[in-house]
């Protein structure tokens, strides 16, 4: 679909990249620095309950990739999103562009919490017990900010 890219949607990729991007480049620079036991996995208080081998971070930006190609891929064929609202020749433009807002937001904040837990596992410490809340609040608050937004807009 040759369709443009709205200037938001831009951003965002260009930021997921950015970011994406920085942590690869710091586990080639530093990678001999990485401890060789970092958390493997968090429980819901932020507290590190498994370790692992250094080699298993290389899980958390090989994740936030795929994550951030598969979004990519499916913003460019919204005629096969479910959109919850009918789409009309009046309303598509509108529809649409709410939902690809949705998506790069829901990308921008995936990729970041990948982000964020693979520096965090390089620190080898817990999360911060604000962590899950905060991603919770900010994933399906913007869901739900944009659905909102998606139903006045029908």
């Amino acid at each position: 679909m040759g369709r443009k890219q709205g200037k938001y949607e831009a951003a965002v990729n260009l930021i997921c990249l950015m970011a994406l991007s920085a942590i690869i480049l710091y586990f080639l620079l530093y990678w001999t620095g990485i401890p060789d036991s970092v958390p493997g996995h968090y429980n819901a208080l932020g507290e590190a309950d498994r370790w692992s081998g250094k080699g298993e971070l290389l899980l958390l930006p090989i994740l936030g990739w795929i994550l951030f190609i598969g979004m990519t891929v499916i913003g460019r064929f919204p005629q096969v999103w479910n959109t919850g609202v009918a789409v009309t020749g009046e309303n598509r433009v509108r529809v649409y562009g709410i939902l690809r807002n949705m998506l790069a937001t829901v990308k921008l904040i995936t990729v970041f919490t990948f982000v964020c837990l693979s520096v965090n596992s390089l620190a080898a410490k817990d999360l911060p017990f604000w962590f899950l809340p905060l991603f919770l609040v900010l994933m399906f608050g913007s869901i739900l900010f944009f659905v909102v937004k998606l139903v006045r807009a029908r």
